[in-house]
This record gives structure tokens, sequence and C-alpha cells, in this order.
């Protein structure tokens, strides 16, 4: 059974923009934690930003010092989906982007109960 969906990949010139999307199809989602991952060929998965609820409609949201500033995560829970708005993108921001749902522990640590299939971001030079 399919958790999770990421759309809104595709590619872009450095100092482009992109909007990832990750919704779940079953409108099943935790409602709690999420985060966004990505992993580039021969490298491993890395932490790009996560939010977790702290209390009714507000969450916390921490982002990788590689992309503060660049990057925003938000969500919309009418909707179940969880975005990430990616801004000035570089090269080296090129890779396949996952969205991850419920996390086992920190939302910086890739130990999570679900994860998309990935969408592919790629910036050229």
């Amino acid at each position: 059974q399919v958790h999770l969906v990421e759309s809104g990949g595709g590619s872009v010139q450095a100092g482009g923009s992109l909007r990832l999307s990750c919704r779940t199809p079953g409108g099943t989602f935790s409602h709690n934690a999420m985060g966004w991952f990505r992993q580039a060929p021969g490298k491993a998965r890395e932490f790009v930003a996560g939010m977790r609820r702290v209390a009714e409609n507000e969450y916390y949201s921490d982002y990788a010092d590689s992309v503060k500033g660049r990057f925003t995560i938000s969500r919309n829970n009418v909707v179940d989906t969880v975005y990430l708005q990616m801004n000035s993108l570089k090269p080296e921001d090129t890779a396949l982007y996952y969205c991850a749902d419920a996390p086992r522990g920190a939302i910086r640590d890739p130990e999570y109960d679900y994860w998309g299939q990935g969408t592919q971001v790629t910036v050229s030079s």
C-alpha cells in the first residue's frame, strides 16, 4: 500500500526554484512529524528539512545548514500534503528527494516508518 507520493521534481538552472509536494493517497499522514531527505549518487541519504508538531496547529521546523534560508517546509493538513519550496537552487542540490512520515526519533535521523518513492531534482550550472 502506497503511503506517500512525492511530485514536483524536475530540471532547472542554478538560481531557479521548484516546489516539491508529498501527499498521502489514503489521507493517513501522522500529523505529528515528517521530513524531507535527499540522496545524490554515491552519497548517503541526508536530512534536508523537517517539521514536528509542538501544539495544536503549531509546528517546529528544522533545516540542514546547506539549505537554510533557501528552502521552506510547510504543510496543509486539509489536503494531507507537505511541501518543500526550494529557491536559489544550486548544482549541489541535485539529488533524489524523499519525503518521510512518522519518525521513530529525531526528525533529522533517517529512521521513519514511511517513505515515498522519491522525486528527482536536477540543477544545472
